[in-house]
């Protein structure tokens, strides 16, 4: 059966991001070419700008699916009926486990910034991943598990916290000993707004 034109135009944009994406974990974005991007999809050089405007564009493309991917996983991880705690505490190891995925450290916490600039970085992150912890952190001080502490900030920090822990684990340290570390800290700003 014949693909229709949508689904052609699909099939060829999955294998440029795929290729692109095996290509920018293995040599890094400034290590790799077009040509390179094009042959390893085995697509023509105009069907890659038929889609993406230049490299830049073929790995911002790369670091928003994979970006998209860790905020899904911590939100199937973090269900709405879960106290506001737990939520926290699960998304944190969702986000973390997301992030063990081979190659997503480099493309979102190495390669990103320098190829996309912070600020681009950052605000794919600020959609996603990011997102959902100011979400799980506003819930929780809503519902007073947490003291109230000025959100941005709050979020801003216990993501730094997490994205090294995440390069922390790609290197061979242990998920449990970090998951320690995390509950520890959440459990601690839990316990500080009961004590108050």
């Amino acid at each position: 059966m014949r693909r229709s034109n949508p689904e052609r135009t699909d099939a060829t944009r999955t294998a440029l991001l795929h290729a692109a994406r095996r290509l920018f974990v293995e040599k890094g974005y400034g290590g790799t070419s077009t040509p390179e991007i094009v042959a390893a999809a085995g697509v023509t050089r105009g069907a890659l700008y038929h889609h993406f405007a230049d490299k830049k564009a073929v790995f911002a493309a790369v670091f928003e699916r994979e970006a998209a991917a860790v905020a899904e996983a911590i939100e199937a991880a973090a269900p709405a009926a879960m106290s506001a705690l737990d939520a926290l505490i699960e998304g944190s190891r969702a986000y973390l486990e997301a992030m063990a995925a081979p190659g997503r450290c480099r493309i979102l916490l190495v390669e990103g910034p320098a190829a996309l600039g912070a600020e681009e970085a950052g605000r794919i992150d600020r959609d996603n991943a990011e997102r959902t912890l100011r979400e799980g952190l506003a819930a929780a001080m809503a519902a007073g598990a947490f003291p109230s502490l000025p959100l941005g900030p709050l979020a801003t920090q216990l993501s730094a916290l997490l994205d090294r822990a995440a390069l922390s684990i790609e290197q061979g340290e242990p998920l449990a000993e970090h998951m320690a570390v995390v509950g520890a800290l959440l459990r601690g700003l839990a316990h500080s707004a009961q004590a108050a």
